[in-house]
């Protein structure tokens, strides 16, 4: 491929859904293989979602996951509203070549006419000759307009099935069929991949591209995006913001990773890869056209798999956000590689250290309940005399928890069950023994010690 030039056209809305980081990423592939240009265009149009902080969001996301210009292809951004002269004169052109006709019709008006309000729009005005209200596009009678589309193959819509659509309004202002045709074509745009749900305006940019004298795109509508439901994702019931997961601390490199496998994949038998290998691989071609399944939990152990893989010093610096003024680096030092390999994502860490960094443990009733069932007091007192002269290292303490949970009939893991939680707040965490030997053991016997004095009221 040479010379091509693909688009990425968001609307600014206030959150950047993982839908539209997907489209941004195969577009962003296709540049970088092609050594083109991928264009990054703001749809800021609509006065209601033109707010500045908006569009420095969607900026923020496309940077996070790695579009930025910092890269050669990257151009922009560009904003739609900037273009508005040539949407105009585009509007006038189709009008005076008789591609498009003045309509003064209000939609009631075409109700009592067509008899039905799901009707389309019935040409009443096509040879009325107005000059003023808005415009409508003359779509033709008969035939078929085809979109060769990369990922659904040829699809044919029947002209006697078009509507003559609305290209601009009365006051003159350009509709967004219009203006991204024109903005397209402007900018020299070669590829479109977006999603499965601008098919239907695919058509109608198919008709306007060679009425204004262009050769229409290369098309490619991705997958729907579904949940575990197998509907489509939405923000008023599933986590879809890009946002929401960064601030959860999930790595960029993971997000990138398994946002590309939503609909295609590098077919290889495997799935963890870095971008720079996915790039040569990608081809949207081979992108399947059936609903692609947003599964949570899989990135969740994609994640999990990146933070594993980071150099231990740069899980630390990752975790930073994730832990306040209090935290110590040299103490969260001799923790971080446990920590690196029981968690998720990286706003984790804080309930996995917490006990090292605050003058006592947090206290969760529930786990608390949970944890003092088993002879709780022989235990903690058992285990506090043993500390008396024990060596502070994680075996030795280990041995001294066995040896008081034997004298009481309880192996290991039960008899460590009131411990953890005296010494940590809660049930699950770090290996117990580490932990307690990091804590130290002036602080460790303390919070035994208080978990007693709690148990006997």
């Amino acid at each position: 491929m040479t010379d091509v030039r693909v688009r990425f056209a968001p609307s600014p809305t206030g959150m950047f859904h993982v839908g539209s980081a997907r489209a941004a990423l195969f577009n962003w592939a296709v540049a970088e293989q092609s050594k083109g240009r991928f264009i990054l265009r703001i749809e800021d149009t609509d006065a209601t979602r033109n707010r500045p902080e908006w569009t420095e969001g969607i900026i923020s996301a496309l940077d996070w996951i790695g579009i930025n210009g910092g890269n050669p292809v990257f151009e922009g951004p560009y904003f739609q509203s900037a273009y508005e002269p040539q949407h105009r004169e585009a509007v006038a052109k189709l009008l005076a070549d008789g591609k498009a006709y003045y309509c003064d019709c209000t939609r009631e008006q075409v109700q009592e006419r067509t008899g039905s309000k799901d009707k389309g729009y019935d040409g009443f005005c096509r040879e009325r000759g107005l000059s003023e209200g808005a415009v409508r596009f003359r779509t033709p009678d008969e035939g078929v307009t085809v979109v060769d589309d990369l990922v659904r193959g040829r699809v044919e819509f029947p002209n006697n099935a078009q509507e003559d659509f609305v290209i601009a309004r009365s006051d003159g202002s350009p509709l967004y069929v219009l203006a991204n045709a024109v903005d397209d074509i402007t900018q020299g745009i070669t590829h479109v991949a977006r999603g499965e749900e601008h098919l239907p305006n695919a058509v109608r940019q198919e008709l306007l591209w060679p009425a204004l004298g262009a050769t229409p795109p290369v098309w490619a509508h991705l997958p729907v995006i579904v949940n575990e439901q197998r509907k489509k994702l939405s923000k008023r019931r599933d986590k879809v913001a890009l946002e929401d997961y960064r601030a959860e601390g999930y790595l960029p490199e993971a997000m990138v990773n398994y946002l590309m496998l939503l609909g295609w994949g590098p077919g290889e038998d495997r799935e963890i890869m870095p971008w720079s290998e996915m790039v040569p691989l990608f081809r949207l071609e081979d992108v399947n056209a059936s609903n692609a399944f947003f599964d949570e939990k899989k990135l969740r152990a994609f994640n999990g798999e990146y933070i594993r893989a980071l150099p231990l010093e740069t899980f630390e610096e990752r975790c930073a956000p994730y832990l306040d003024d209090a935290w110590d680096r040299e103490l969260f030092s001799k923790v971080a590689a446990l920590a690196q390999t029981r968690i998720a994502v990286l706003s984790e860490i804080r309930q996995n250290v917490d006990f090292l960094f605050l003058d006592e443990p947090v206290f969760d009733q529930a786990s608390w309940d949970k944890a003092m069932k088993n002879s709780p007091e022989e235990i903690l007192t058992g285990y506090l005399e043993r500390l008396e002269g024990v060596s502070w290292d994680a075996e030795s303490l280990k041995e001294a928890l066995e040896q008081v949970g034997a004298a009481h009939g309880l192996k290991l893991g039960k008899a460590q069950a009131p411990v953890r939680v005296a010494v940590t707040g809660r049930t699950v965490g770090l290996p117990l023994f580490e932990s307690i030997e990091v804590l130290g053991r002036e602080r460790a016997r303390e919070r035994l010690r208080a978990a007693l004095a709690r148990l006997r009221g």
